[in-house]
């Protein structure tokens, strides 16, 4: 039986193992807080047996569970010791995150193999892995940022911007609370419902569908610095010009998408919907909308980050004392550049669950459409 299936993940972190032994100490001399010899020595150690065991032939699950802790205890361990020694880190280690990184994308590889054979394993495996993948953007950042003494103007590391959020919560809930719930959540909700009832009287009558698509194509061509201007002239600086900003660039998406998707259908379907004598609006809503519907939510996730763009930066025109995109023009002028960053997180984050959320009412109501069923795994 075969006992070892070569890595070269695993073969290239010993490599850079031996490479950084070689080119020791991983803090220069004079380092404010040395590393304790134990602590490298259980570094290597941690990078060797890991590496070992990438090249074995047990069972998948068991392999990724050696790779998963041994890169993570590696990068928690190295990343432990940067604290007092910012700026003096040696080229040692910075060849032992890399190690480390190695056996992470050997572990996200292994990972990958591995076919749950239950729904919740693989929806937890569809989470842990791209999980692990941003983890190690994370640790890589922090590590060269520390590591090399980057300027916190420059780019702050992730444990300055997390801790920026953890003690401005109330600032932050403030800009949310002015940013998503009033103008992301209202003007995308005014726009998608626009552009699909627009697009419904669209495929009804040619001559609105001949009319507006062209429009739609140049009003989508349009910049945001542009438009956002005017609509805080129109509206106002509070909200509702952010929200009509939200509305103009949801708008024409969620037309053009539902337009084509009501186009979707099959002629023999609606040849069967013929013989059955059913009126225009009975194809619509049991043959057209649903065929159309993965367009839709298309258009649906499309504007979810629309939305987010649109209203954060129409808020650098003109708005209240809050707001992300306010908060983030304001403390850039301040070279506040944490703050600023854990803006831009909480925005991501928030864009991030606001497209999922679109994605899982996506399949609990297209679950019995091909595009769907295709996609599992």
């Amino acid at each position: 039986m075969k006992l070892i299936q070569l890595s070269w993940q695993g073969l290239l972190a010993l490599l850079l193992c031996l490479a950084a032994a070689l080119t020791l100490p991983l803090f220069a001399d004079g380092a404010p807080e040395p590393i304790p010899s134990s602590i490298v020595a259980l570094v290597f150690f941690l990078i060797v047996v890991t590496a070992i065991f990438s090249q074995s032939t047990l069972p998948a699950p068991i392999t990724a569970a050696i790779l998963f802790l041994g890169a993570h205890e590696t990068a928690w361990l190295l990343l432990s010791q940067i604290t007092g020694n910012e700026g003096k880190a040696q080229p040692s280690f910075f060849l032992l995150i890399a190690a480390g990184w190695l056996l992470a994308w050997r572990c996200v590889s292994v990972l990958s193999s591995i076919r749950p054979r239950s729904d919740l394993g693989n929806y937890g495996l569809r989470m842990l892995i791209p999980a692990i993948f941003g983890a190690w953007i994370l640790i890589i950042w922090e590590a060269v940022t520390r590591g090399a003494g980057v300027s916190l103007v420059l780019l702050p590391p992730p444990s300055a911007i997390g801790a920026s959020i953890a003690g401005s919560l109330p600032t932050l809930w403030i800009d949310i609370q002015q940013t998503i719930f009033k103008s992301v959540l209202i003007g995308y909700i005014i726009g998608c419902a626009s552009g699909f009832v627009v697009a419904i009287l669209a495929d009804r009558f040619a001559f609105l569908r001949r009319g507006l698509l062209p429009i739609g194509n140049f009003v989508s061509a349009l910049p945001i610095i542009g438009v956002a201007p005017i609509m805080v002239m129109w509206f106002g600086f509070d909200w509702q010009s952010k929200a009509a900003v939200v509305v103009i660039m949801t708008f024409f998406p969620m037309l053009v998408n539902t337009v084509a998707g009501l186009a979707a259908a099959g002629n023999i379907e609606r040849d069967l919907m013929r013989t059955y004598a059913s009126s225009y609006w009975q194809t619509l809503f049991k043959l057209r909308l649903p065929a159309a519907a993965p367009f839709i939510f298309n258009a649906l996730k499309i504007n979810s980050t629309l939305a987010m763009i649109g209203a954060i930066v129409a808020e650098f025109f003109g708005t209240p004392m809050s707001g992300m995109g306010f908060r983030i023009s304001t403390e850039n002028g301040r070279l506040n550049l944490d703050m600023v960053w854990a803006e831009i997180a909480v925005a991501a984050i928030a864009g991030s669950v606001f497209y999922g959320i679109v994605a899982i009412l996506e399949r609990m109501t297209t679950f019995w459409h091909p595009s769907i069923r295709g996609g599992k795994t």
